[in-house]
């Protein structure tokens, strides 16, 4: 190969990288960015949370058990026991399957049915399923009783948590009575203003506190 080839050839390389250099100065040039003011990005700040509820406002509180146990519906509990089924035996004198049999349950002694092998934790729980037992275990059967052997998640709603401890409630001989909800407080009658007399009593009625 002579002389002028090779040039020919290195002149080809070199006007290759003056091109790709060429390129590379003017497509920074046209896509360059705005220098930050400060270093970083701007994160979202967390909305603060109220005892209102709603947008921000964290969980809704949860109505006392014996309140929604009275407006529970048994029909409804009966439903959402079905995928229960699978492990429970609801009749009486069915016996256990995976797990114990429910007729009887609310007030029964925890780990009580004979021949049954319960988990270590709710051998050692102790006392009677009551309303409220029934209700914390159904929330998080795992949170109540550790190492149990309950495969089931748990109920988040409340509602349908009392819906189906009050069918339960009804599978017994002698159901005890459900827990009653706490009377709704009685406003204070609005004070007289200042400088009036309080309205008389009427006819044939003696004033308070005579």
């Amino acid at each position: 190969m002579d002389t002028f080839e090779i040039n020919k050839i290195a002149g080809a390389i070199l006007g290759s990288l003056l091109l790709a250099m060429g390129l590379s100065v003017i497509g920074q040039m046209i896509f360059a960015h705005r220098a930050l003011l400060k270093p970083g990005y701007d994160l979202p700040v967390p909305t603060e949370t109220t005892a209102a509820g709603g947008e921000g406002g964290g969980a809704p509180a949860v109505a006392p058990l014996p309140e929604r146990l009275a407006k529970a519906d048994v029909s409804k509990g009966q439903a959402n026991t079905k995928a229960c089924q699978a492990c429970h035996n609801f009749e009486k004198g069915a016996g256990a399957k995976v797990g114990p049999d429910l007729y009887g349950v609310v007030d029964r002694p925890k780990g009580s049915v004979a021949g049954f092998a319960y988990s270590d934790g709710m051998k050692a729980k102790g006392g009677d399923w009551t309303f409220d037992d029934l209700d914390h275990f159904l929330t998080n059967p795992k949170a109540y009783v550790s190492g149990t052997k309950m495969a089931f998640a748990g109920e988040a709603d409340p509602q349908k948590r009392a819906d189906i401890i009050d069918y339960l409630h009804t599978l017994s001989d002698a159901p005890v009575p459900l827990p009653a909800a706490a009377a709704p407080a009685k406003e204070a009658a609005p004070a007289a203003p200042a400088g009036e007399a309080a309205p008389a009593a009427p006819a044939g009625e003696a004033a308070p506190g005579k």
